[in-house]
């Protein structure tokens, strides 16, 4: 099985030695990519599981039968990254939850802070904003070959993000003007580190002192600004070098 086989997500791996890809990854795999008999690809489960198959034959334009040849799991990590990523204008936000997923973070929570230009309402423009970033996290985790898929939560508000600081293990807020630095911090063996990244126009005062006060430690990544959509996948990439992750 080549490294570089496609993958495709499926609700959950058959028990089966062939099975039939259908629906919108079946379309993909048979009209989009123009897989055959013979062809090499990846399905995974989206929560750990994955087999590697190849394709026995056509089944109609948009379905494709498989065997499988192989099968195997990818334990969750014992540390976590969770994102708390502030709403970001246009499609920064989605730059954001790709760069993220692509780097290795296991969750992600759109954050409503009082300073973001983008604004998500209860209905369905709200809706289809949290639709786009669950698809970007999707597609990114597929490009990436990640056998786990981060699920994109229900946005919050800073008194939500403050509940979620108290439980995790460790709360980190970036913060360009920070003293500290990411390396500084005692980072965890296990447990959920939690990522706060605030929009482009920065965390207000009052939100800092909340996230403070509920455990949250501040922190800056280096000696240069970052935006809010890149910020993240830095400080993703930062953690798995000083923690066991990347190991």
């Amino acid at each position: 099985m080549s490294d570089t086989a496609p993958v495709f997500l499926v609700a959950e791996l058959p028990s089966s030695e062939t099975f039939v890809l259908d629906g919108p990854e079946g379309h993909h795999a048979a009209a989009v990519r123009r897989l055959g008999p013979g062809s090499e690809l990846v399905v995974s489960d989206g929560i750990g599981g994955s087999a590697a198959c190849v394709v026995s034959s056509a089944v109609g334009k948009d379905s494709l039968e498989l065997r499988i040849s192989r099968r195997w799991h990818v334990p969750a990590p014992a540390l976590r990254i969770v994102l708390a990523q502030a709403l970001v204008k246009g499609d920064r936000g989605e730059l954001a939850v790709e760069l993220a997923t692509e780097t290795g973070v296991d969750s992600v929570v759109p954050w409503r802070a009082s300073r973001c230009v983008a604004r998500w309402d209860d209905g369905p423009r709200g809706a289809k904003a949290l639709a786009r970033w669950r698809s970007t996290a999707r597609e990114a985790a597929k490009q990436s070959r990640r056998a786990w898929v981060p699920p994109v939560a229900e946005p919050v508000s800073t008194t939500g993000l403050a509940a979620l600081v108290r439980k995790a293990a460790l709360a980190v807020v970036l913060e360009a003007a920070a003293p500290s630095g990411l390396t500084d911090l005692d980072l965890p063996a296990d447990g959920d580190v939690l990522v706060v990244v605030g929009p482009e126009g920065g965390i207000s005062e009052s939100e800092l002192i909340a996230l403070r006060e509920a455990g949250a430690q501040v922190a800056r990544l280096g000696p240069t600004v970052l935006r809010a959509s890149t910020a993240p996948a830095a400080a993703i990439a930062a953690l798995g070098v000083l923690t066991t992750r990347w190991r």
